[in-house]
């Protein structure tokens, strides 16, 4: 696995099948996200990747910090910094990223990420008019679900990157007529326009 350095530190991602190993033992739901989520809907590695993303619902992160509870957690408050995420503290609405590392001395392991949802419904952090039955926001895969692709995309859409831009290319293809069109509607809400709704209408 790359091994990246950050201002806190380096970042040598678990891999897939011990992050499945450990999430397993959750009781609440949790999936893989990310660029990780995007590799695994095309069915082939085609970039690497600097960390792995877990994503779990805000409402059970006591459930996920308890599972973590022999890890060093550490969360984004604010965005650009972080700060140690006690085992007893729920964290506040503005914090949705967490660093974790199995001790204090070694490389960051997982990133760990908050969605939001009421009821039963998905609610996109970012503009709450956008949401989804959490029924379909996840992908059944092998032995563990992932990111349902069209909403990881929309996630990436915000700035996108070289990677995001390469993410995007990649997964096109693997869309169908449904995915293409609730992404276009989603980026329409949140972006009014966006490079990406021409090849998503083409």
């Amino acid at each position: 696995m790359p091994r990246t350095q950050t201002p806190w530190g380096i970042w040598e991602p678990a891999p897939l099948a011990e992050v499945v190993e450990l999430f397993g033992g959750l009781e609440t739901s949790w999936w893989i996200g990310g660029g990780y989520a995007i590799e695994l809907e095309v069915g082939r590695a085609y970039r690497e990747h600097v960390d792995i993303d877990v994503g779990i619902l805000r409402r059970d992160q006591a459930t996920a910090r308890r599972l973590l509870a022999g890890w060093d957690c550490w969360a984004a408050d604010p965005p650009g910094t972080l700060r140690h995420w006690p085992q007893d503290e729920i964290l506040p609405p503005g914090v949705h990223d967490v660093w974790v590392r199995e001790d204090t001395d070694g490389p960051w392991r997982i990133q760990l990420m908050l969605d939001e949802a009421d009821g039963q419904d998905w609610v996109y952090r970012r503009d709450p008019r956008i949401r989804r039955p959490l029924a379909s926001f996840t992908v059944a895969d092998d032995g563990f679900s992932r990111i349902a692709p069209e909403i990881q995309l929309l996630y990436k859409a915000k700035s996108p990157r070289p990677k995001d831009e390469l993410d995007f290319d990649e997964a096109l293809p693997r869309l169908d007529d449904a995915q293409k069109a609730w992404l276009d509607e989603a980026l329409a809400t949140e972006h009014g326009t966006h490079p990406w709704h021409t090849r998503l209408r083409r």
